[in-house]
């Protein structure tokens, strides 16, 4: 698949945005979210699936590469609307199929037959009991998965599917967030997604689940409104400090092994090879966020 050649572009942050309000769309591409999503599923009504289909395509028509990555969230495999909304978004531009109501590997299978000729990628979202249990299958089941996470949401689908009481704390989700993250990421996915903060005014929240997502080890969330974006985009964003940081551990440790030495101290840690190869990690994903 030509799509599995190369990386996906890393995402911070992934703003949602109704796809049958072409204002709205235009105003999220002039935004620093590093993704948006022209949601077709949820966020519109059947009446305006025609014209929602139609700005989709003008987007993807005149994206620039300066501009936010595009998803589009089309409508459940099987469902009628399935396929219109697929073909409206066939298109160089589009980055990923974003797929609701995953609940079987087969659904992704299905969705890359669908996209096959393009380069797209596929985001399953994990909105069931079902696909939270069956993470890595999903996973797995195309190469074109590459964005991939547990998602939370206050009365949101998951919490219906599983029956827990949302807190804001998030103690209810951390094993299902947990549970998810370590599926996508022993399948490769290079680009774990989480989310959402459901309250649009409440910004220390939203800072304190950014964090804790990130701790957990992903790679950005999915949001809902565009004020969420800097504090998104920082907490997902390594520090000039620790960039730093990891460019003088690398040389420190290619140094000692130069001299044949394996563990040292350094700064008061025990370092050897292990801490090379994360500082490198680290670094590389910097480098690619335009940050190193």
């Amino acid at each position: 698949m030509p799509a599995a050649e190369s990386d996906p572009p890393p995402i911070r942050s992934l703003l949602f945005v109704p796809a049958n309000r072409a204002d709205r769309m235009q105003k999220a591409l002039a935004t620093q979210a590093d993704g948006v999503v022209f949601d077709l599923e949820s966020a519109i009504t059947r009446a305006t699936a025609a014209e929602a289909r139609a700005n989709v395509r003008h987007a993807l028509e005149a994206h620039t590469p300066g501009q936010p990555a595009v998803f589009v969230r089309v409508s459940a495999v099987g469902t009628p609307d399935f396929a219109p909304d697929t073909d409206a978004c066939r298109h160089p531009s589009l980055t990923a199929l974003m797929l609701p109501q995953i609940a079987e590997p087969s659904e992704v299978a299905a969705a890359s037959d669908a996209l096959e000729g393009t380069a797209a990628r596929i985001m399953p979202l994990v909105e069931t009991a079902s696909a939270v249990r069956l993470a890595y299958e999903l996973a797995t089941a195309s190469d074109r998965v590459a964005y991939m996470g547990g998602a939370t949401g206050r009365h949101g689908d998951l919490g219906r599917s599983v029956g827990f009481q949302w807190t804001p704390e998030g103690i209810e989700t951390l094993y299902l967030r947990q549970k998810v993250l370590i599926d996508v990421r022993a399948a490769g996915v290079l680009n774990p997604l989480s989310g959402l903060w459901g309250h649009v005014d409440d910004l220390d929240g939203l800072t304190g689940f950014a964090q804790q997502t990130r701790q957990l080890g992903y790679e950005g969330m999915m949001i809902i409104h565009p004020s969420h974006i800097p504090i998104v985009n920082q907490t997902f964003s390594p520090t000039p400090e620790e960039v730093e940081g990891w460019r003088s551990l690398i040389a420190a440790i290619q140094e000692a092994q130069a001299q044949g030495i394996g563990a040292f101290r350094y700064q008061g840690r025990l370092i050897d090879h292990a801490h090379l190869l994360t500082a490198q990690q680290n670094l590389s994903r910097a480098e690619r966020l335009g940050l190193g």
